[in-house]
This record gives C-alpha cells, structure tokens and sequence, in this order.
C-alpha cells in the first residue's frame, strides 16, 4: 500500500530520517492532518492490528478517502469512465479535458452524487500538478490546481493500490473537524503524529494557518502526551525561535531538508532551483 495521490508536504521521503524517533509499539494511530496519508502507510505496515482515528479539516479529501471506504465499485466506475475518455487523447487534448473537467468540478458538481463528486476530483488529483492544493475565485473556491504533465501511458491511477486501500479503511474512524477534536481519541500508548500546515508556508486549507492555531497545534501535543500517549509533531523551522520558545519540556530535532514540489525558479544554464529549508520535530516528552 502506498499514499493515494502526492501531497505538498507529505512524508514519503521524510520517513527514513524520521525512524529512530518513532515508536516501536503503539496500540492505536492518531492523525489530525491525514493529507496525503503517507504516515497512516507506515503506522498500518507497522502495526496493522491497532485501531486507526484519521481526520483532515479538508471535507474534500475526507470524501475521498470515505467514498473508497464505502462506496468503491461506484467510485471506481466514475473513475474509469474518465480515464477511458482520457488516455486516448494528444496531450493538447488532455490538457482541455483537465480544464473542462475541473470547471465541471467547480460550478456544476451539484449534478454528482458524493462518490462521483470524489472520484472526480481524485482524477484531477492524478491528472494535476505535483500534488498542489490550490482554490481560487476562478474555480468557484474550489480546487482549482493547475494540469500536471498529462504524460499518462496506460493507466491515471493504480487499481490495485485503491482496493487496498478500501480495504485498510474498513478497520478505521474517519473525520472531518476542527484538528482538536481527535484528544477524544488518545489513549495510553496510542501514537499521535501532527503534520500541521508549516509556518511560512502556502496551506491547503484555503486560509492561513497562523501563529495562533500552531500553537493551539503545541497545545494539542502537551495535552495528547499527559493522556500517556506517544506523540511527534513536523513542522518548518523559519529561525525565529517560536518553537524553542514553546517547547516546554518536549525534544526537537532539526532536518535539513531540499523542497522540489510545487514551480521552481528556473536558472541560467535551464535547471531548476530547489528550495532548501529546515524541518523541525516536537517529540512529546513521553518519548523520552
């Protein structure tokens, strides 16, 4: 099993350098910012016998993941019609496909039932630009994401890996709320992982996640490990001090990090600029 879709910020490729501060054993899995889900991967390989409580405010990547869980031969119906229609298409022709099938998605999606409104959009999901969550004013404030490079050969997504998916979900509590809403869930040795949107970054909840709800974020780690749970929260270091300021009796651990997705500055010699940062951990102090 792997992530559904990229994800601006998923963890893939943070996992290796986050091993040695995970735990070994949890018997429940808490995730406020599900996104792209490639944590929930991991902690499901590790123990898939825990119980699993996964929630992101984004209603429409909750219906995704809901619709796969609940309603799967209709989801993939919708999804197959569209990938039909699709690959046979020059890439000028993807291209106004993609376009007309995300104005569809912006204005009519009424039409739809909640499965055909999902699978929809995980197919722009698929068919766009390197896992960036965009709204904006021209896509009624909806996903609204640039089309990716529409260089599809003989497939839009993995049949095997979304049945896989619906059945891992079956064994697990989705939500949709306010990212505080999971502390109903905590339980002595459950892990919690806290992948807040990141400080000085664009968020993928169409409004800026300021300084107040990161710290609400903190807040909700102190108050997960005083209820005996394991708990680690990611998030980016912009050198001002605001998580040291904060971090009680909590560890850090700092990573140097390079940033590919999204459009990158173009050089002289026609390469593309990555841009380096430095990621942050706040381990509860429950781990020790």
């Amino acid at each position: 099993m792997k992530p559904l879709f990229m994800w601006a910020g998923g963890k893939n490729k943070m996992l290796k350098k986050y091993t040695n501060y995970l735990p070994e054993q949890f018997d429940s899995y808490i995730e406020p910012f599900l996104g792209g889900g490639a944590m929930f991967v991991w902690a499901y390989k590790k123990n898939p016998e825990a119980s699993f409580f996964l929630n992101d405010a984004n209603e429409d990547i909750m219906r995704i993941y809901q619709s796969i869980r609940n309603d799967v031969g209709n989801f993939l119906t919708t999804l197959d019609k569209y990938q039909e229609d699709f690959l046979p298409l020059s890439k000028p022709e993807r291209k106004k496909f993609y376009y007309a099938l995300r104005q569809e998605h912006a204005y009519n999606y009424q039409k739809w039932t909640a499965t055909e409104e999902a699978a929809t959009l995980y197919f722009l999901m698929k068919t766009g630009f390197n896992g960036i969550w965009q709204i904006n004013k021209n896509t009624n404030g909806r996903f609204g994401t640039p089309s990716g490079l529409l260089n599809q050969k003989d497939k839009v997504y993995d049949y095997d890996n979304v049945m896989e998916w619906h059945e891992v979900l079956q064994k697990c509590t989705l939500i949709s709320g306010d990212f505080t809403d999971c502390l109903e869930y905590a339980q002595p040795n459950s892990f919690a992982f806290l992948d807040p949107p990141y400080r000085g970054s664009f968020t993928q909840y169409g409004v800026d996640f300021d300084d107040t709800l990161q710290q609400k974020v903190i807040k909700l780690l102190n108050d997960l490990t005083s209820a005996g749970s394991h708990v680690i929260m990611s998030n980016r270091d912009v050198g001002d001090g605001f998580f040291e300021s904060r971090q009680g009796d909590n560890d850090l651990v700092y990573f140097d990090v390079t940033y590919t997705a999204g459009r990158r500055k173009k050089n002289t010699d026609g390469t593309h600029s990555a841009k380096k940062a430095r990621e942050i951990l706040m381990i509860g102090e429950h781990n020790g």
